[in-house]
């Protein structure tokens, strides 16, 4: 069911039954051979996916399609909230669908800026609500709940997805063709590799975190190799998704919502 295009009696008569899906994109530069539209592309396509195999279990909000996206600004293209706002914006959204009476949510993620403030926003949330509400709110970023898929099997060429890569470039050639350039599509110049830090997400994360704007790690915006890819392993990269988020929505329906185990 699509939450945008039921009436407010509606929406309320499904707060027990369904599990609310809010997915969450942004509007950022990738790279000089994509739309900027990119990340929120991907996920609404990968949330519609799942809410036609789950039509019953699922209410699909609009895609938020602006995302913590700073890091992006210097290459111009980037509309970006502030981490701090980011952050309070998604702790608004979510109390909405709290008072509206829901209890099993799911922000679905597709930017990985996005995901340190959402994981500061769950944190605030379950601060405010657990001891009256407990509700299940879970964060579900879906190149991460897919495993391996997303990190170097076959067909994919590279190790992981990264930002205007290979995985996205070939996930939009199989979705929005006409939003990608691949006459323009190549490997930028990124720093070399210290064994610790990630330039690339091809070095195992190590418990060191650098963080630095895009423009002092990539010379173009984009990341990976792009010239590798192809539409036919964005299917197979987007069937994957759908499934592997599906699988997990049908198991987070019957979570039960969590008790104060202190007072046991």
């Amino acid at each position: 069911m699509l939450f945008a295009n039921l009436t407010y009696k509606t929406i309320n008569q499904q707060t027990r039954g369904k599990v609310v899906i809010l997915p969450l994109g942004a509007t950022e530069q990738h790279g000089p051979h994509m739309a900027v539209s990119t990340d929120t592309d991907i996920v609404s396509h990968v949330a519609a996916g799942c809410e036609a195999l789950l039509q019953d279990d699922i209410l699909l909000c609009p895609t938020l399609p602006f995302g913590s996206s700073h890091h992006h600004l210097s290459f111009g293209g980037t509309l970006s909230l502030s981490i701090t706002t980011y952050t309070q914006a998604i702790v608004e959204l979510v109390e909405s669908l709290l008072n509206n009476g829901f209890r099993k949510i799911i922000l679905l993620n597709g930017h990985g800026g996005n995901i340190t403030p959402v994981k500061q926003a769950l944190a605030l949330l379950g601060n405010r609500y657990d001891s009256t509400m407990s509700p299940n709110i879970a964060l579900v970023t879906y190149w991460e709940t897919a495993g391996s898929i997303f990190a170097g099997a076959a067909p994919m060429e590279s190790p992981a997805l990264s930002h205007a890569c290979e995985y996205e470039t070939s996930m939009m050639l199989h979705l929005f063709p006409e939003k990608v350039w691949m006459n323009m599509a190549e490997r930028s110049v990124r720093p070399e590799t210290n064994g610790f830090i990630p330039f690339e997400d091809d070095e195992p994360y190590k418990g060191v975190t650098l963080f630095k704007q895009t423009a002092y790690i990539s010379s173009n915006g984009s990341s990976g190799h792009p010239q590798l890819a192809t539409a036919e392993k964005g299917q197979h990269l987007i069937e994957n998704a759908v499934r592997s988020v599906s699988d997990f929505i049908t198991s987070f329906k019957n979570w039960p919502l969590l008790p104060d185990l202190s007072h046991e």
